[in-house]
Formats: C-alpha cells, structure tokens, sequence
C-alpha cells in the first residue's frame, strides 16, 4: 500500500471511530424528550446546565428563564476558557439552543431543575448514560419577581450573576471574589442613587448616560442592568476612556454580555469627545485629579441634569496652596496639606456647579472600609444660575487661598459673567 492509500485508509478509520463515538454518546430519544417538555411544555423551569469536556477543555452552558419588561424570555449563558458569554433569548430562539444542546455528543453531564424535581444524566467515554432523578419535589419559584420587592443590596433586586462573573467581581460560582468586596460596596451604594434620580424624572423616556473615565467599566454595566432589569427603562450608556486598550476589553465584555448595542465605549480624550445626544445622567467614579473636574465640566457643557461624582485624588490645588499665619503650621505636614487639598478642592468643585445652577449635597456614599475616597458629589440642574450666596461664597474662599480651582479655569467661558458681575458690585 503506497503512502496515499494509507493516508486515506487512516482517514477513514477515524472518521469511523469518531461516528461511532457520536453514535454512542448520543442523548437517547427519550431523555431528549423529557428535557424539552420540562423546559418547554411544564411550568416550573429553573436551570438547565451542561458541561461538556473535550481535549482537557470545560465549556459549561446553563439556560435559565428571566423576565424582562414583564416577558419571558431565557438567558443563555457560556463559560468556556474562563470566559463568560451572556445572551438573553425569545423563546423562539431558545428552541434551536436546547436542540444543539441534546445534540451534542461525547462525553458530559447535564442538570435540569425544575420546581418539580431534577434530572442529571452523565454520558461516559464509552457511551454509558448514568441517569438519575430526584423524588418528586414541590418547589417555589417566583417566574416573575415583583420590581417594588427591594432586596438587601441594588445588585441583588435583578438577576446579575453573569455580569458580576464576566465582570470579574465573582467567581466561575458566582462567588464574590474577596478582592473584589471592596468594589462590590461601592457599587451597590452607588446604584442606590439612582432610586430617588428616576423617581424624580421630569421627562419620561429614553434615558443617555455618560460614565466619564470608565475605566473597567464595573460601574458601567451595573449601572445599565440596573437601570433596565429593576427600573425597566429604555437606557443607552456611553463609556468614554482614553486608553485604547482597555476600551477594547470592555468592548468585548458588552459582546459578551450581549450588550454591545446598547453600551458602547469612546476611545476618545474626555475634554475632546463627541456625544450626538445630550447625556441626562453623568457619572464619574474615582476619575484621578483634574480628570474629575473634566467630568463636571463635560456635563456642564452637555447640559446634563444630573450629575453622580465620586473624586479621586486631588493633585492640582496641593501643588498651589499658600497659606501664612495660622495655616503655616497645617500646611507643614504633607498628610494634613493633602487632606485639606481634598476638602478645599470639592468644596470648590460644590460652589461652582451651585453657581451654575445646580443643587449640590456632598455625602458618604459608601463606608470607609470599601474605599477611603468615599465622598459624593450629587448634583442635579434644578435652579437660576448666578445665585448672589453662592458666588459670594465661592469668592470669598477662593481669595482667602489666593488659588485658582482647576474647574474655573475649564468653565471660565461660563462663569466669567457670574463672578465678573458679583466682583463689580
């Protein structure tokens, strides 16, 4: 037998191997039935889940029913490599996924659990399927959970596993990672003001929001699921980062979320970019230095009603502090100087967005313990610009320091009117 014959007898014979390995791992007719009539035809479904393994390799695939606007619909889920991919589907669609599902062959295990009990078949190498069923079980499930239900935490009232796990704050288990309790803190208690800033819409509606310095945009897509799934609105986000590569991740992770149509990230400089619509909610969360005051100035020059801020560290006005007399003596030690940087810079920052017709409250917004740069500028436009007390105030303040704020040098061109006319009086 020349080499060529033996190259396609070797082919053969493994294509022989490989059909009859299918053949034998196949899914029997009747356990594909009983799993879609419990998934499709029978109330009561709660998870199906598949893990295959094949050259060392784990994919696991779950499907489970979600409601969303009030609709039934499944959220299929993949983790394969470590990675996780989300898609929510129709029911018209998820037929197709449960048949590739049944269909596939080799060795794996499959779980479904429904309110009225489990099944878990385990398909062997060689094509034994060991299967085995719970007694008969009367369980609760609630198909479509009532949104005035508040649950401990924001990302506790909807369904957020899959976020939480492709955005790396849990594990492959849904487990919050012990790193990442911090950042979990801290994005619960931002969710929380969101709450009372839909409650007062005065237009209801699409709603835009711009996360400005996004980042790994953890608060990104928190704030679009929450926004969607517990306060069902129509919600569009616009995540704008210089840094082109993580804009490439975060990009891949709204893929993965299935999301990417709606939250789409801006390679761009913040003081240069491009919105086509007005933003009606700005966020910013720990944006560095003068990169915070870029985020107030944005939503300024955007017209946005409100604005959630969370400064980070406070550089620029440190650098230019002078004090004589008593403050000497503060201004000596470094931890007091940034400390008091801190405060004056945001303080500042309050006074200028009151100036422009904003309603300020500077808060706590989580505790110390998640992050010691746990300060909260709440803005929302509700007021005449120009108040006579606020610039006064603001003046005052700035003279006794003999500084300029990084933020009124950025809105010079809008406040120069303002502090222009109370100086003249």
């Amino acid at each position: 037998m020349n080499d060529s014959a033996a190259t396609v007898a070797a082919t053969d014979a493994d294509l022989d191997t490989a059909e009859e390995t299918a053949s034998r791992t196949a899914l029997a007719a009747e356990l594909a039935a009983e799993v879609r009539r419990r998934i499709f035809d029978e109330p009561g479904l709660m998870r199906l889940t598949q893990v295959a393994r094949r050259g060392g390799q784990v994919r696991r695939t779950s499907l489970r029913p979600i409601q969303l606007r009030g609709v039934r619909q499944f959220q299929l889920e993949s983790v394969e490599d470590g990675r996780v991919t989300m898609r929510n589907l129709e029911v018209v669609d998820a037929v197709p996924v449960v048949e590739k599902l049944l269909a596939q062959t080799g060795a794996r295990e499959m779980h479904l659990v429904t309110a009225s009990g489990d099944l878990h078949v385990r398909i062997t190498r060689k094509g034994k399927a060991l299967v085995s069923r719970s007694k008969p079980l009367v369980r609760e499930v609630e198909e479509a959970p009532a949104h005035d239900h508040v649950k401990r935490q924001p990302l506790q009232s909807f369904d957020s596993e899959a976020l939480l796990r492709v955005t790396g704050i849990a594990d492959v288990d849904g487990k919050i990672k012990s790193s990442m309790r911090g950042k979990y803190d801290q994005i619960n208690e931002f969710l929380r003001l969101f709450d009372g800033i839909v409650a007062d819409r005065p237009v209801k509606g699409p709603l835009l929001l711009a996360d400005c310095g996004c980042g790994k945009s953890y608060l990104t897509f928190a704030a679009y699921f929450y926004l969607t799934r517990r306060h069902e609105l129509d919600v569009q986000v616009r995540g704008i980062e210089r840094n082109v590569e993580l804009v490439e991740t975060v990009r891949r992770m709204a893929e993965d979320l299935g999301v990417a149509k709606d939250v789409q990230f801006l390679a761009e400089d913040l003081a240069t970019c491009h919105l086509e619509e007005r933003p009606e909610i700005v966020i910013s969360l720990h944006a560095c230095d003068t990169a915070t005051d870029e985020a107030l100035a944005r939503a300024v020059e955007w017209g946005s009603r409100v604005i959630l801020c969370a400064p980070c560290c406070q550089h620029d006005l440190q650098q230019n502090m002078e004090g004589g007399g008593p403050m000497r003596a503060v201004l000596r030690h470094g931890i007091l100087r940034e400390r008091l940087a801190d405060i004056l810079t945001d303080t500042f920052r309050s006074q200028i967005l009151r100036i422009l017709g904003f309603r300020v409250n500077v808060m706590e917004f989580v505790s110390p313990e998640a992050t010691a740069r746990n300060l909260m500028l709440r803005a929302e436009y509700s007021v005449k610009p120009g108040q006579q007390q606020a610039i006064g105030e603001y003046l005052e303040l700035r003279d006794m320091w003999k500084v300029k704020p990084y933020l009124e040098t950025r809105l010079a061109a809008r406040l120069e009117r303002h502090l222009t006319r109370m100086v003249g009086t």
